[in-house]
């Protein structure tokens, strides 16, 4: 029996039109790369937001990635999408709403997580109006673990929160591969892969996920 599940934010609970993953892929081109918008989601999405930025300088550069180049490509990223949230129109994805009561109803625990540091995951949810102990139980982010996605350390903390030992009670779902793969990780009985986001639905089935959903309310029947 599912007791918590833990969703992704961007592109799969929140609507923030990818600012994102356009945000990164202009600062790797400010810094000279020529590379496309679908490259940098493949190699980037879902994970903590530097280690992103060295994933795609990996697939783009032949060598070791040049820390210092990646430190100030992500200072850069950093600061656009600061200006860039700050004139962006949230919105919750369509059925976000339904999904989140449905598991109140259920007593099931709903936990939002990230790669975005702390600081921007709370704005975002300051934007939507979502707020602890009412929207969601508990945020996490890559600020809170050793070690971000694809590790499995956000579930593995949300599940000591709640007092849940067995990965079998809970459930993963997210736009990206590094979502999924968080979500085996962590031995989770539903990993999900949600193609409202940053890939598609092949991209996603490399990684093997137990469900593929194409809108938020694809979950409740799995309850």
């Amino acid at each position: 029996m599912i007791r918590l599940v833990v969703f992704d934010m961007a592109g799969t609970t929140v609507d923030e039109q990818n600012v994102v993953y356009k945000t990164v892929h202009q600062a790797v081109q400010n810094a000279g790369f020529e590379v496309a918008l679908e490259t940098v989601l493949l190699y980037a999405a879902g994970k903590e937001k530097f280690q992103a930025i060295c994933d795609v300088l990996k697939h783009l550069q032949d060598g070791p990635v040049d820390m210092e180049l990646a430190l100030n490509i992500h200072r850069e990223f950093e600061n656009m999408l600061e200006e860039a949230y700050d004139h962006l129109t949230l919105l919750p994805m369509p059925g976000a709403q339904e999904v989140f009561d449905t598991l109140r109803q259920k007593d099931i625990r709903i936990v939002l997580n990230t790669g975005y540091k702390r600081p921007v995951a709370e704005g975002l949810l300051k934007k939507l109006d979502w707020k602890a102990g009412e929207t969601f139980d508990l945020l996490l982010t890559a600020d809170d673990v050793p070690k971000s996605r694809p590790h499995p350390d956000m579930i593995f903390k949300a599940m000591e929160h709640f007092g849940i030992e067995d990965a079998l009670e809970a459930a993963k779902i997210g736009d990206s591969i590094a979502d999924i793969e968080e979500g085996k990780n962590a031995g989770c009985s539903l990993v999900a892969g949600i193609t409202t986001g940053a890939q598609t639905e092949a991209q996603l089935k490399t990684a093997q996920p137990t469900h593929i959903f194409h809108r938020l309310t694809d979950l409740i029947p799995t309850l």
